[in-house]
């Protein structure tokens, strides 16, 4: 079956900002996003690709376009089922001030249980993103054959959910999981089971030094600005 390169967009004015951009439209890649957009061609050089799947959102296109200006010709295709989680009310509010709503310890100890009002529960995001992406691996096999790759470009709960399923892990541990702005994440899908053979892979190592920790702990929702 199909393997599936899952690229997080690169770092956007929303995550500089601290802010939870959702759906909100016109949130453009920063600087550095789009310097680690242009860096996407030459980090999957190596790779023959079948196809190019993307969320609508413009950070996703943006960071797609270096890649699909390097392969002329290589599909694109928009799928709203990888889209940005719906985070209904929250959207466009600081992460900072979410951080004392009572849902924000259920969206980090039992976000199963998460509904955002006005907006998606996260399981209902999960079910979207990983029928969204079974179906485009039996679509891609059909057209290009059992050892394709394609690549995907998508947002950091949308990753980090479609990594739970992989793994066979309750949605409820998908926050242990962490995938940076830009970062390849990869799934070898085959009939007996999935195989995650990159995780959140940025070709550097920065972020991994020490860094603060100002929430004991805490998943960063939406996915965070990555490593300053």
């Amino acid at each position: 079956m199909a393997t599936l390169i899952l690229v997080r967009h690169g770092r956007s004015t929303a995550n500089t900002s601290g802010v939870l951009a959702g759906r909100t439209p016109g949130v453009a890649l920063d600087e550095r996003g789009a310097a680690q957009a242009a860096a996407l061609p030459a980090r999957l050089a190596g790779v023959p690709l079948a196809a190019a799947v993307t969320s609508p959102l413009q950070r996703c296109l943006e960071t797609l376009q270096p890649l699909l200006a390097a392969r002329p010709g290589l599909a694109l295709h928009t799928d709203e089922r990888i889209g940005e989680c719906d985070y209904g009310d929250w959207s466009g509010r600081k992460l900072a001030e979410l951080a004392d709503e009572p849902l924000m310890e259920v969206v980090q100890q039992h976000p199963s249980d998460a509904a955002f009002p006005g907006g998606e529960s996260m399981r209902a995001m999960q079910s979207r993103a990983v029928d969204a992406v079974r179906g485009w691996n039996a679509r891609v096999e059909a057209e290009y054959g059992e050892d394709a790759v394609y690549v995907m470009c998508s947002h950091g709960d949308v990753i980090k959910s479609v990594v739970a399923d992989a793994l066979g892990m309750h949605l409820d541990l998908f926050q242990r999981i962490h995938v940076d702005p830009c970062s390849v994440t990869a799934i070898r899908y085959t009939r007996l089971r999935p195989f995650l053979v990159r995780l959140g892979d940025t070709g550097e190592l920065g972020g991994l030094m020490p860094r603060e920790d100002t929430g004991a702990g805490t998943a960063e929702v939406g996915g965070g600005a990555g490593a300053s």
